[in-house]
């Protein structure tokens, strides 16, 4: 490969980084700067946190086409927001949009999310990341991440108790390949979507559907890991 094709490759693989440090930095000038961002912002803030699912629900709809952008944002925000879980976003989505289209947002704004999120990690660094999600949490999700890389994203995805948003940064921290990374994440939260879609239409079998999910995917993953260390023993 010539030193020319080189640059052009690695100057295409850093786009997302890129697209994903715009986004940040127009969101953090326009909440100081423009008055209606910083006051939609504040409601956001209040909204999400608030845990009553019927507010955050008739929240969303109140912006009518515009809604798909704000949960969008809110999915990026959340990361910040250490007790608005991810998966109640995915939820109100679905309630919000229906079964198709608002399992289509939910892909869409996790996508946009990951990407914010490993952008972040790859361009502060694991110092000022750690401030972020914690120091402990950091070193925990690395190990996974180095131990079990492509599969330790699926299945952090797949289960929404596990640290969504933790892997993000430290795929980011790690210069984990960014499609795979991408790749990995779609792979894993597609079918928790789909899940949601599936029993969206009754909260408690939402409830006791995702919390068998989440032990189920556990289970598995578990009985994977125990796999792979028998095999790398007797290898």
């Amino acid at each position: 490969m010539s030193k020319e094709e080189s640059t052009k490759k690695k100057s295409k693989s850093k786009w997302p980084v890129y697209l994903s440090l715009m986004i940040v930095v127009l969101l953090v000038v326009g909440y100081f700067t423009i008055p209606s961002i910083q006051s939609f912002f504040n409601e956001a803030w209040q909204v999400l946190t608030s845990g009553n699912r019927k507010e955050v629900e008739s929240w969303v709809a109140q912006f009518g086409a515009w809604g798909p952008v704000v949960l969008t944002i809110a999915m990026i925000a959340q990361m910040f927001m250490i007790i608005v879980p991810s998966v109640m976003l995915m939820v109100t989505s679905i309630l919000a949009y229906g079964a198709v289209w608002g399992s289509l947002i939910v892909l869409f704004a996790v996508f946009i999310a990951s990407s914010v999120g490993y952008a972040i990690g790859k361009l502060l660094g694991r110092d000022r990341v750690q401030r972020i999600i914690g120091k402990k949490t950091e070193k925990k999700v690395s190990t996974f991440l180095k131990d079990y890389g492509f599969w330790a994203v699926i299945i952090t995805r797949l289960n929404p108790f596990l640290s969504n948003d933790a892997i993000s940064f430290v795929g980011g921290i790690l210069r984990m390949g960014y499609w795979k990374f991408i790749g990995a994440t779609l792979i894993g939260i597609t079918p928790l979507t789909l899940f949601i879609a599936i029993l969206g239409k009754s909260t408690n079998s939402m409830k006791t559907g995702l919390l068998w999910g989440s032990l189920i995917s556990l289970v598995i993953f578990l009985l994977y890991v125990w796999y792979d260390k028998k095999h790398k023993q007797t290898g």
